[in-house]
């Protein structure tokens, strides 16, 4: 895999940037979350929270928020959870996005979680790596059916809109090679993830382009970085 990524590296060098662009977002997208008022945050593919984790993030602006961090990778769980072992309002379980039940049913999830209040629904990096025939739509669905008006849904989703052929290639030799293929959609497809949700301002746009600081520069090639972000609340139904 070493090698792959270094390959991949070579054809795409925007890489680290794009990990650090996706991590603003989410950041960005957590504080938005949280001065609306909501204090509980589901965050599935979440990887490692090292510094400038969703619970720190989210506690700048609520000191009591409880996030629950979900990978389907054992080893990152058992990091994470050595990590948050000291801490009651964060924690972390193992589960796998493509069997939403199996988290909603959880019993830490549901401990942690109360399902009656909103909650953020972080999905940054992870529904790209679902295929098709799992039905990317209907596993959002399922989620955001259990949550209550006033919750969010946050979403990171790489697409092959508007990208040159390097960047396909890069694709083609990382699906080749990794035991865990990248399924890119289009905006439109991505859009019909927000079923349910109001999509707030401004929209699905390419990465960069989601609300960026007022001293950033403005990107001019916002599609370098093949990826769109989008933050919807959900505006009613039951919980």
């Amino acid at each position: 895999m070493q090698c792959v990524a270094a390959e991949t590296l070579e054809l795409e060098p925007d890489m680290p940037e794009l990990a650090r662009t996706v991590r603003v977002y989410l950041h960005r997208a957590v504080e938005a979350i949280a001065q609306a008022g909501v204090k509980q945050f589901l965050d599935i593919g979440a990887g490692i929270p090292t510094v400038g984790a969703v619970h720190e993030v989210a506690r700048a602006v609520h000191p009591d928020a409880a996030v629950v961090y979900v990978d389907h990778d054992p080893i990152a769980v058992a990091h994470s959870q050595a990590l948050l072992r000291d801490d009651p309002y964060a924690s972390a379980v193992r589960g796998d996005l493509r069997e939403p039940e199996n988290i909603l049913a959880d019993e830490q999830v549901r401990a942690a979680l109360d399902f009656r209040q909103p909650i953020g629904l972080l999905l940054c990096g992870v529904l790209h790596f679902v295929a098709d025939d799992y039905d990317p739509a209907g596993i959002v669905a399922t989620l955001g059916s259990a949550l209550a008006p006033g919750s969010f849904l946050a979403v990171q989703h790489a697409t092959n809109d508007a990208q040159p052929a390097e960047t396909v290639e890069m694709l083609r030799m990382w699906n080749a090679n990794s035991p865990e293929p990248m399924y890119w959609r289009s905006r439109g497809q991505i859009v019909e993830l927000f079923g349910g949700f109001e999509l707030l301002e401004p929209g699905v746009v390419f990465l960069p382009m989601w609300r960026p600081g007022q001293r950033e520069r403005v990107e001019e090639h916002p599609e370098r970085f093949a990826s769109y972000a989008a933050l919807g609340r959900k505006v009613g139904g039951g919980g």
